[in-house]
This record gives C-alpha cells, structure tokens and sequence, in this order.
C-alpha cells in the first residue's frame, strides 16, 4: 500500500504481514517512460544525470523525485551529485582525521544493524566536520543536488545530520532493515503505534549516501528493494526471517562512483553489502535529513517536571495506584523518546535505541529509587545527550 493510499485500518499486527503480497508489491518494474529527467533505469532504480538535473524546472524537477521516492521504486541515485572531486577528497581527508582521532583515543563506534567493531563509524560527523573545518564543510554541504533532494521531499527547513560509515575489506553485510524513527523500534513497541503513524513515519525522514570512493559491486555498495517502502505493515515484517529471505532472493546493488549519490525513502527495504574487496575502504557518509517539524512548539525542562513529580509518583503507588494511572502520568511529565542523542556517549544498550527518559522514570518508580537516585540519573542522561 502506497504512502497516499485511503487509510483502511487503525492498527497493524506482525499477523498482517503477508509474503505474498510483498512479493508481488517488489515485483514491479520500472518504466523510465514515467519519469522524464531521468537518464536510465538500472535494476529498477532510477538513474538521474546530476547535470540535467541542475538545468530542469526546479518545481517540475522536485515532483517527479517525490514521485519516484514516494510510488515508484523507492530511491535514486544521483551521477555526478558532487562534480568537483576536490570538495569530496577535502571532505574525506576530515572525515579521515575524526575516525583517526577516534581510534588513537581508544573509542569504539557501535552501529546500528551490524556487529561493533565491523566498521569505522563516526557518530555526528556534521558537527566534528564543521569544527574540525569549516571551510570544508561549507564547501561540501553548499551542493545543490543535497539541498534539491531535501526540500523535494521534506520542504524549506529541514535538519540534516550525517554519520561517517567506512567499511573495511572483509566487512561483513548488515541485516536487512528499515530505518528511523519507527525502524529502531521492536516490533512490540512500534505495533503500538496506529497505522497512520506508520505511513507518515517515512516522510519525517530522508535517508541519502554520498560515497566518497569509488564503489564496484566487490566492495559491498548498499543492496537495496525497490517498491518496498509502500508495503504498510513493513515496520513490523522487516525482521521476520521469511521477509530477510525475500530480500536476500530479490535484492538489487548498484556500484557507484567517487561523487554520486543515493537518496531513498527510509520505509526502502536495504541494507549495507560485504565487502569483499582485497583492498577497497568503503567510506560513505550517510545522511539522515529531518523534518522541520519533527519538534514541539513549546521547550519543556522535562528533567526538573519529573524531578518535581517523581515523589508524587511513588506517593500514589504506595497508595494504591494502578501501573496504567502511574503510567499517564509518566507520559505527560518525562521525554518519551531517547532520539536526538550524542551515539558516541549514548549507545544503544539492549536493542537500537538508548533508554528513553521516561523508561528511566518507569524504572525508577517499579524499583521505588530515592528522589536522589532519580535526579543523579536523568542529570547524567541530558550530560550524555550532549553534543
């Protein structure tokens, strides 16, 4: 079912993943026809020519790069995206220096849906790159194709951040996956969204590439799935073993060239691939573009709100409180999502995801912690949240 599909139902379950039916949605070709700034079609994702691009209808252009992301395959790849190899090989050479600088201080980057230690990652490489160069990094993200992509799909005021991720020879592949926000969640948690919220998951986000080396197949280019992101329940199937097997059979890989790009809608079924390279350092630098409106209106010192009423907390709970009343007023005090977090002081601990504020409270009040052990605890939380 498309993003724009008519809403059918309120809810979505592990019971409605259906194999069949995803086969046949990633079963559809593409017709280069559909799209006329494209210059090719390869294994069903679209190819555009960063150049033309940069001559069409800037309107007329953004359209047709929703529809491709949106009902069409899922994702493109832009040739030639950063055309001066010099901007790239400046980039590089910073983002070269941060994962040196982090390994001669002993750090180790954990990742994401791979084994720590597989890869160099280097966690909010957007800010280390800015201050470690800022001419660089003004150089680099001054490129119009980014900048054309993003506010095609997410509109003016959109967030970018960026994770370094090189791939070293032998490097294994990651699992297949969906990405943020309802792709870090367990199936428990984001079955508990309606479905509603998981159509309009992947238009808070743009997932995009930039490879800074030349990329053949051998070296383990992302493997990608087009169509998938328009199978609603496809938060809940990706870590089902029948739909991880689908896509290992069906799967496509495109290698590309120092200065291209991919950008794909983050619902894309995909994956990194094993480098199986006797030499190639596969480096990428991953995008991650939000939404200007994925925040509230007003800022909240939620810390000093549960500070103020974790005493009233463990009060009623000694009174006789249900866990469901302690639990409403949890979610209307504490922050209930452990995103935007500083990964290199925060890693997730047991699943993809640091623990939120508000589990902290919920612990805290199950366990009956002291005022003190609450305060001590959420203080060092907002102090590893920091950039």
């Amino acid at each position: 079912m498309s993003l724009t599909a008519a809403q059918g139902r309120a809810w979505l379950a592990e019971q409605d993943c259906d194999l069949d039916a995803f086969r046949a949605l990633v079963a559809r070709t593409t017709d280069l026809a559909d799209y006329p700034y494209a210059s090719s079609v390869q294994s069903d994702v679209l190819v555009y020519d960063s150049e033309r691009l940069r001559a069409g209808d800037r309107r007329d252009v953004r359209a047709e790069l929703v529809r491709a992301l949106t009902d069409g395959p899922g994702i493109a790849v832009f040739k030639g995206a950063f055309p001066d190899p010099a901007v790239v090989d400046r980039a590089t050479d910073v983002f070269d220096a941060l994962i040196a600088e982090q390994r001669a201080s002993g750090a180790a980057a954990g990742d994401h849906f791979a084994k720590p230690g597989a890869n160099d990652r280097v966690w909010n490489a957007l800010e280390k790159a800015a201050l470690y160069d800022a001419e660089a990094f003004a150089d680099y993200y001054a490129n119009d194709i980014l900048a054309l992509v993003s506010a095609a799909w997410l509109g003016p005021g959109y967030q970018v951040t960026s994770q370094i991720n090189v791939v070293n020879p032998g490097g294994a592949a990651q699992t297949a996956h969906r990405d943020y926000h309802l792709g870090f969640l367990s199936n428990e948690v984001a079955a508990a969204y309606p479905a509603h919220v998981h159509r309009l998951s992947p238009v808070l986000t743009l997932q995009g590439a930039v490879a800074h080396c030349d990329m053949p197949a051998e070296s383990g280019p992302t493997l990608y799935l087009p169509y998938s992101q328009q199978y609603e329940p496809g938060y809940l199937a990706w870590r089902l073993p029948e739909f991880q097997a689908c896509f290992e059979a069906h799967h496509v890989q495109l290698p590309l060239a120092k200065g291209d790009a991919a950008f794909f809608n983050p619902a894309l079924f995909h994956a990194a691939g094993h480098n199986r390279s006797a030499g190639i350092r596969r480096m990428a630098n991953l995008l991650q573009v939000s939404s200007a409106f994925g925040r509230a209106m007003e800022t909240v010192d939620r810390e000093a709100v549960v500070n103020a009423v974790f005493p009233v907390l463990l009060k009623r709970k000694a009174e006789g409180a249900g866990q469901e009343w302690l639990d409403h007023v949890i979610a209307a005090s504490a922050e209930g999502y452990p995103f935007p977090t500083n990964l290199d002081d925060d890693p997730p601990v047991d699943g993809l995801a640091p623990p939120s504020q508000a589990e902290v409270v919920r612990r805290a009040v199950r366990e009956e912690w002291t005022p003190r052990q609450l305060r001590d605890e959420l203080r060092a939380g907002a102090e590893r949240r920091e950039s």
